[in-house]
């Protein structure tokens, strides 16, 4: 792309982050503070190679799609969809629309056609920005009717024959091309602290997605209240693979490193994830659990395979690793040959485990889900500060985090400066704060459900709070009641079961049904090595595998009552994916659909004694 001159916007406040109001100004804010500075690194796929790009260089890339936007007529409110992979072509869209008053709704790349259409249809979107004029196809194929789309712009444009009479497609470098440069750069659009920022849609686990609207101020007061907790530093470097359509990205890992002048690397995807990681060297690591969970099962399988004295080596180092935490927070005394056999321990061991995620990670903050606790005591032993979080997307998103100095990994940390939290009926957690969102768009009732008058939003979380630290305890609405009348959080269950390496995906149900029953994804590899392991034994056939994977279920929960221990299982080797619309597009499961995909396979289950499903 073509850059332009000096960077030459009109003057901002010119004090610390705490002056500023909105995201335009902010961006302004950056750009003239460390123009010349690492911004942004991608992989240029034309080139092979990754390329960064200056503070300087990408605002005038942003410059340049301004233009484009503005020769194009779109102007203040108007909607502007985003339908790409994270990226500068993402980021470019955002900060143009941004700087001219549109409010861009970001969606995740890989969600499934209808319901992208369903959004497109439901925001009124005016403008699409999308990777391919073969996803627009399917996109069409829907059949939804789109009259407010006015312009759809393909990153790349093959000759289509059943788009090729259609007037509002365009291919980008032709979109960028045509606008010429003829907007003065000062001429920016006057952005409230109150207007909407975006309208990010919630993932939708029961039902279709709601638009959540996120002010200027909602944004910007979060971001603050970051980095008031958890100050990053310039030479940071971020790897950005969650999706840019989860707001925990959108706010702690694209936002929140423009505040502090960080530089951001944009993993090429999540396939390539461990080779970026290597490749980028992050500094900090905004992630979901799954990550973690991977590279958990990576080592636990290693350590089933090793020898004697490799596995007493890793048990070694997590021992003494977890002693080591457990001192540095609860002011305890280490013991003489902990001191002096950690460094060679951590040399031999805990540094190789975190090779993986490039060798430099200093803090990698999970959020979006709860993380089982073998899986973050395994890090924090490791050395490696794993810090839990807390939010929503109605709350912009982050309201509590750990700290490296504050770190209690049962807990999800204290609320950030400037958010109040209490519990209310039902254990429920409760919000308040400048992070608030606006409500859902075009939905004044369901906003009214959820956000009293006074501010306070029900978050539908359950929680306690211990000397100011928040417990979540469970989810109200997924609560499960056998028909024992045994109450149980199957959230809960299914982290548990996923810290076994032999599982993928799991989801646990039982409503109204006299036992739990586990449907699981299982690895591969490992069902083939387990499976080889019983034949070895002369344990063949269904009820032999079944027994197989409860006994491994049974040992992942064995902390949790008997009752909620599941009695069967139903196993598949095949993925559940957010284009099956059977996970979020931030990889939560939608157990509705899990439950209609396997209907036949749970009813044949509970019809007979529970032993196996094949």
């Amino acid at each position: 792309m073509q850059q332009s001159g000096p960077i030459d916007h009109p003057p901002v406040a010119a004090g610390a982050l705490a002056d500023i109001a909105t995201l335009p100004e902010l961006w302004r804010w950056r750009c003239l503070r460390s123009p010349d500075t690492q911004a942004y690194r991608h992989f240029d796929s034309r080139r092979g190679e990754w390329t960064s790009l200056s503070w300087r260089e990408i605002d005038a890339v942003v410059d340049r799609w301004r233009q484009a936007l503005a020769a194009d007529g779109f102007g203040p409110g108007e909607r502007a969809a985003i339908l790409m992979p994270n990226g500068v072509a993402h980021l470019a869209m955002d900060q143009a629309a941004l700087s001219l008053g549109l409010v861009p709704v970001p969606m995740h790349a890989v969600d499934n056609a209808d319901s992208i259409a369903y959004i497109l249809a439901d925001c009124g979107a005016r403008l699409l920005l999308v990777d391919s004029d073969e996803r627009w196809n399917e996109i069409a194929a829907v059949g939804q009717a789109l009259p407010d789309l006015k312009r759809i712009i393909c990153a790349e444009l093959r000759a289509s024959p059943g788009m090729a009479g259609d007037p509002r497609l365009k291919a980008l470098d032709a979109w960028l091309d045509a606008a010429g440069d003829t907007m003065p750069r000062d001429n920016t659009v006057p952005v409230a602290p109150h207007d909407l920022a975006a309208i990010v849609y919630t993932s939708g686990t029961t039902g279709r997605p709601k638009g959540v609207m996120l002010s200027h101020d909602n944004v910007v007061s979060n971001l603050k209240a970051i980095h008031q907790r958890l100050a990053a530093r310039q030479d940071d470097v971020f790897l950005s693979f969650l999706p840019l359509s989860h707001t925990f990205e959108r706010t702690a890992g694209y936002y929140y490193p423009i505040a502090i002048g960080a530089c951001v690397a944009y993993a090429r995807s999540v396939k390539q994830l461990a080779e970026d990681l290597v490749e980028v060297r992050p500094t900090i690591l905004i992630s979901v659990p799954r990550i973690y969970e991977r590279i958990f099962s990576l080592v636990m399988h290693h350590r089933a395979l090793a020898n004697p004295i490799e596995r007493a080596l890793l048990d070694l180092t997590i021992a003494i690793g977890n002693r080591r935490f457990d001192a540095q927070h609860g002011g305890a005394q280490l013991g003489t040959f902990d001191r002096l056999a950690w460094p060679l321990l951590k040399r031999v061991v805990a540094d190789k485990v975190l090779a993986r995620f490039g060798g430099r990670l200093q803090v990698a903050v999970s959020g979006g889900a709860p993380i089982a606790e073998p899986v973050v005591r395994l890090f924090l032993a490791l050395g490696l500060e794993v810090l839990q979080g807390y939010g929503m997307t109605e709350t912009s998103p982050v309201v509590s985090v750990n700290t490296p100095d504050d770190n209690d990994p049962r807990t999800v940390g204290r609320a950030l400066p400037g958010i109040e939290v209490r519990i209310g009926d039902n254990d429920e957690l409760m919000v308040r704060g400048p992070n608030v969102m606006l409500g859902y768009w075009h939905r004044p009732e369901e906003t009214a459900r959820i956000k009293q008058p006074d501010g306070w939003l029900h978050s539908g979380d359950q929680a306690r709070i211990d000397h100011g630290r928040i417990t979540i305890t469970g989810r109200i609405k997924d609560i499960l009641v056998t028909s024992t009348g045994e109450k149980i959080a199957p959230a809960d269950l299914e982290t548990a079961i996923l810290t076994d390496p032999l599982f993928e995906q799991a989801i646990v149900i039982g409503e109204n049904r006299p036992f739990l029953t586990a449907i699981v994804v299982l690895n591969p590899k490992g069902w083939a090595e387990q499976q080889a392991r019983l034949a070895a034994h002369g344990q063949r056939g269904t009820e032999a595998e079944a027994a197989s994977l409860l006994r491994h279920i049974a040992r992942a929960v064995k902390a949790y009552p008997s009752y909620a221990t599941p009695r069967a299982v139903h196993w598949t080797l095949e993925p559940w994916t957010v284009q099956a619309g059977l996970i979020t597009p931030t990889l939560k499961n939608k157990r509705p659909a899990i439950e209609r995909a396997f209907a036949k396979e749970i009813e044949a289950i509970y019809a007979r004694r529970p032993v196996a499903a094949a």
